[in-house]
């Protein structure tokens, strides 16, 4: 049943959200229902919340080492295709060379 748009909620809003839950005692599925967002959605956020001050499942990245990682990652790709033109070019030089 889920609508084909996501709804964006701000940081604030999630912030508050998890703080209410904190503070409640109510289950993220009570707090959910009573800001009518869906209790996956809130649960994300929580679980997150949590592992980003340290609180999570071990193994559980921040979104710091998250957004770190994602860099990264893009760092390696960049890096791998620089080296691949620059192994082409190397070859290319190299032919030129023996004629």
């Amino acid at each position: 049943m889920g609508s084909k748009f996501t709804k964006r909620y701000t940081e604030e809003f999630k912030r508050d959200a998890i703080a209410l839950v904190d503070s409640s005692r109510k289950t993220v599925t009570a707090v959910a229902r009573e800001l009518g967002i869906s209790s996956e959605s809130l649960r994300g956020w929580y679980r997150r919340a949590k592992a980003d001050r340290g609180e999570g499942e071990s193994g559980e990245l921040t979104s710091a080492e998250r957004e770190e990682l994602k860099r990264l990652r893009k760092e390696v790709r960049e890096q791998q295709q620089t080296i691949e033109i620059l192994k082409k070019a190397t070859a290319f030089f190299v032919k030129e060379n023996d004629r």
